[in-house]
């Protein structure tokens, strides 16, 4: 009797163990869906170019470099709650809620010029909800994600780090800093004012009351974290070589906090990996190495802004810069095609992802809402860029 309890009891234990590695797995799916997709598209290319060592030469190792010390450092800013004091700071001095929500998106957009924009929503997201949901104002949380993941897509334009993309055609085509937010600044002035416009237009004024929550940064880590992410702005610049910044930050975080290196966006840096082969494949390919040149040189900024559409602004910088070196159009385009539709940023599935972990029940009327101020703010950005 005994032997069956014991192996009934074995089942049930085994069943639960295969049922939590399965909900696992299918939430790594669900959070790292473009990765996921990288790898699909990076295989079946590998199929029509078999892998060599040439396969090396696809890599931009100094973009993967600098998007890891960046992640890294705003991990470590992050578990002293950096960004979050800052934002709680900024936002405290406003007691009106259309000021407020301007303040919550300004945040996120001058946070995305500094940190990149995926990492200035994961920042800045959670402080809109909180300060939403602790005063009873709810029901502009869907308004404000989108205006929050808009301005993060949208403020990093400026700097060539406050994008993914733009870190990689920054590195690739060597720009100069100062030609680089020259290309940029005039989108990113308009920008500005949309997202100003549409806050100032469709939130009421009505009084508000943000609860504190007290908190004390360490200031040893503190500074040095900062230190860090100086350093690690200093190597996208090429002051210094990438490997140097490589080794001291991950050094000094292995002594000051491992659990940043941990939390480090792994996925992001593997789908710049399976992105590169998949771009440098699809290059060896001569039809569509023939096909995608011809579209370039018809126009370059709208097939990079439609691009960005279907396939998002990474992966679409990654693959039209092997065809093309007009990079003002490029850059412009991939910037601009990051609004639109929910796959044109990865940014923009984060938001989504944050919104119905709060409010599933609204999905419909936030998807409607996000399509519509979107698609508004790619149509004026784009007929804007042609005239540029």
């Amino acid at each position: 009797m005994s032997t069956k309890v014991d192996a009934k009891n074995e089942k049930t234990l085994n069943n639960q163990l295969i049922g939590k590695v399965l909900h696992t797995v299918l939430e790594f799916c669900k959070k790292n869906v473009v990765m996921l997709i990288a790898l699909a598209l990076a295989i079946i290319t590998a199929i029509f170019v078999p892998i060599s060592k040439e396969y090396l030469d696809y890599f931009d190792f100094k973009t993967l470099a600098c998007l890891y010390c960046v992640l890294a450092v705003v991990c470590a800013l992050k578990n002293v709650r950096f960004f979050y004091k800052l934002a709680q700071s900024i936002v405290s001095v406003f007691k009106n809620l259309k000021i407020c929500v301007l303040a919550l998106v300004y945040v996120t957009f001058i946070g995305s010029m500094l940190i990149a924009n995926d990492m200035a929503l994961l920042t800045f997201l959670p402080l809109g909800y909180v300060v939403l949901n602790t005063t009873g104002k709810k029901d502009y949380m869907a308004f404000t994600f989108i205006m929050q993941n808009i301005a993060a897509n949208l403020g990093g334009m400026l700097t060539p780090f406050g994008n993914p993309q733009n870190l990689y055609i920054f590195n690739r085509f060597t720009i100069p800093p100062l030609e680089f937010m020259g290309i940029m600044i005039v989108p990113f002035l308009i920008s500005i004012a949309l997202i100003t416009l549409c806050v100032l237009v469709f939130i009421k004024a009505e009084p508000l009351e943000v609860s504190e929550e007290k908190i004390d940064l360490p200031p040893l880590k503190t500074a040095v974290y900062l230190a860090l992410f100086a350093l690690a702005i200093i190597i996208v610049f090429n002051v210094i070589p990438y490997w140097i910044g490589i080794i001291v930050i991950t050094l000094v975080l292995l002594i000051l906090d491992r659990k940043a290196l941990v939390k480090v966006d792994y996925p992001l840096l593997l789908t710049f990996v399976f992105f590169f082969v998949f771009a440098g494949n699809m290059a060896k390919i001569e039809p569509v190495k023939n096909f995608l040149s011809y579209l370039l040189d018809k126009n370059t900024l709208l097939v990079s802004i439609l691009s960005c559409q279907v396939i998002s602004n990474v992966p679409t910088s990654i693959l039209l810069s092997q065809f093309t070196n007009n990079y003002k159009a490029l850059l412009l385009g991939v910037n601009i095609g990051g609004v639109g539709t929910l796959i044109s940023s990865l940014a923009s599935l984060i938001t989504l992802r944050e919104f119905l972990k709060r409010s599933p029940e609204k999905s419909g009327n936030y998807l409607l809402l996000f399509s519509v101020i979107n698609f508004a703010f790619l149509g004026v950005l784009t007929l804007i860029a042609l005239f540029i």
